[in-house]
């Protein structure tokens, strides 16, 4: 069986322990302020998460692109130069263009590397969720799976990654797109904070809102008791954008709903995913029942 790599991009937020322990590499986005173009670096090289939030906070918008043609074709050759066939994982294309790039990147390289295996995937997730499914596929290539099985394995199963986050202000949201300015400006009045999930499709949806910070995060762990699944490789990853404080609280609210021998691993939010939801974000990722909900039929 010929070895293979698991790519994917900077929307995984997966941190660099895990990318070193599997080998998984990953293509960079780019985000600008105010027209300075940087890498969406998942070791926050050029800034600090907390220089990248405050500059947020400051009331600066940070605008974020796909992978590019080039930054996919860098990251391909190079491992097929290596002798790998690659397994590529990218953010949901309702989110983001990116697998529709690996797609046009893959069927050029295919071209000149007709022996080479290329497969990209639409994981239909972001962010951590895609970080789970990037660190499943590793512990069944580990296993001796071969790059059709794990494919076959994260296309059954990528439905079955469950987000659930909130959100601390309504504005970034809205400045993205993602809720109209008057949900926006009454949310901010009542206090609202919606609980955002990502539906079938791998649209970030707002299923509920609720008044209050704190019962907003009461009401976080209680969905995920209701979805939770007791499978082996099970691991719930909690993301936070600079909000390290409300990261431990809703991990000690999430135990003491489900079990206290949860664990929970927490860690930042990135630059790419950051930049839509805003400083004070809070998703927590973790394998449950199938999603069913399709925000494209209500």
């Amino acid at each position: 069986m010929k070895k293979y790599i698991i790519i994917t991009d900077s929307c995984s937020d997966l941190e660099k322990e895990f990318r070193d322990k599997y080998n998984i590499r990953y293509a960079h986005n780019t985000y600008s302020v105010n027209g300075s173009v940087s890498d969406a670096n998942l070791d926050w090289e050029d800034r600090s998460p907390k220089e990248f939030y405050e500059i947020m906070r400051s009331g600066n918008r940070v605008a974020t692109s796909q992978v590019n043609v080039n930054e996919y074709r860098k990251v391909f050759s190079r491992a097929i130069k290596e002798g790998y066939d690659i397994l590529s994982l990218s953010v949901s294309t309702r989110l983001s263009s990116s697998y529709n790039i690996s797609l046009q990147v893959a069927k050029e390289l295919l071209e000149s590397n007709p022996d080479t295996k290329i497969i990209c995937i639409d994981t239909k997730n972001a962010c951590l969720g895609l970080a789970l499914l990037c660190i499943r596929a590793a512990e069944l290539q580990e296993e001796g799976k071969t790059i059709e099985e794990v494919a076959k394995w994260i296309e059954d199963n990528k439905q079955t990654v469950h987000q659930e986050a909130t959100v601390e202000k309504l504005v970034y949201l809205k400045q993205a797109g993602r809720v109209s300015a008057t949900s926006a400006f009454f949310g901010g009045l009542l206090n609202v904070k919606p609980i955002i999930i990502s539906d079938v499709n791998g649209a970030n949806v707002a299923v509920e809102k609720v008044k209050g910070r704190k019962a907003s995060f009461i009401r976080i762990a209680e969905r995920i008791k209701e979805k939770i699944v007791d499978v082996p490789y099970q691991r719930i990853l909690l993301g936070h954008a600079d909000c390290l404080d409300d990261a431990l609280e809703l991990k000690r609210i999430i135990q003491e709903t489900i079990s206290q021998k949860l664990d929970i691993r927490i860690s930042y939010i990135g630059q790419i995913i950051g930049a839509s939801t805003g400083p004070g974000t809070l998703g927590v990722y973790f394998y449950g029942t199938e999603e069913t909900y399709d925000s494209d039929k209500k």
